[in-house]
Formats: structure tokens, sequence, C-alpha cells
């Protein structure tokens, strides 16, 4: 994988040049999360490069993208339960604090996360995680990258409000 989608996530994903693109959603696309010391991680960028948070998209909009995160919720609950007998729940953030444009976290928790990482948010896992070439993502993952999109594709494209166009595999 190239470096240089990372620097315009958004608009590489938009010329289908962004690799972690699981699928193209109603307000913007599922894509696998980099590192994957949580396996299944996702997150759900807004198709449009210029929006930074949620309140910048029209009501319509923003309830589409809503919809997507919790689309892609499910997805990443129902993969990772039928992948891992440890799956326990999934975490969903919109937080904003760092990357300068509307996204959403989806983080899946397991019952085999050590004790002091399990009750705390995953912002707060060591460092190490974050960076160890173990976690990156890579072809390790293509099983959990196909689950999650096979799961987008079976829950199928919500109702979409006038005039945005319908989730795409």
């Amino acid at each position: 994988m190239s470096d240089d989608w990372r620097t315009d996530r958004i608009g590489a994903a938009l010329r289908g040049a962004n690799p972690t693109v699981l699928r193209r959603l109603g307000a913007g696309f599922a894509v696998i999360g980099d590192v994957q010391f949580l396996p299944g991680y996702s997150v759900l960028l807004v198709d449009e490069p210029g929006v930074q948070r949620l309140s910048d998209l029209p009501r319509a909009k923003r309830l589409a993208f809503l919809s997507d995160m919790d689309r892609l919720g499910e997805a990443v609950e129902r993969a990772c339960r039928r992948l891992d007998s440890a799956f326990r729940r999934v975490n969903l953030e919109i937080l904003g604090n760092t990357d300068p444009y509307l996204h959403a976290h989806v983080w899946p928790r397991f019952a085999w996360e050590q004790p002091e990482s399990a009750g705390r948010p995953v912002w707060l896992y060591p460092p190490d995680r974050w960076r160890d070439e173990r976690f990156r993502l890579g072809p390790r993952h293509d099983a959990v990258r196909e689950a999650i999109g096979s799961e987008l594709d079976a829950l199928g494209s919500p109702t979409r409000p006038a005039g945005y166009p319908r989730a795409t595999p």
C-alpha cells in the first residue's frame, strides 16, 4: 500500500485509490482501520472532504451519516461475533480531535483484552499497540475485511432521503 492516499483519505476514496475502503455507503465510506490490535476496527469516512464536523452537514445528510455509522457498527458486530467467540460489544465514537474531517470510529471489544484496558477507552491502550508492526493492517486481516464487507452487503442499504445515492459494494 502506498502512503500517499493517507494524506487525503476521502479524496483517495472518491478516486477509488484508498485501499482500506470496504464499501461505499450512502453518506460515506466504510474503511478498515490502519491498526488491528482489536481485529475488525473500522472507520466511517464522510464522503465530502471539506466537512469537519457532523453539524457541517445538512440535516438529511447528517442523518444518513449516522445511519451509515449504525450499519457499519452492526456489520462489525456480526463479523466479529462470527470470527471470535470472545467478542463482547462495539464502541462507536465521533471524536474529531486529531483528523480535520468527519469520521466515526467503530471499535470491537473482546473478552480477551487485558483487564487494565478492557473497561477503558481504546485511546488509553499502550502506545506500542498503535505502532507495533504486527498490528498494522495487512493481508492477515483479509478474513475480517471480507467478513465485514459481507455483513455490510447482507444489511443492505437503509432507506435514504431523496437525492442521496444507494450504497454500493
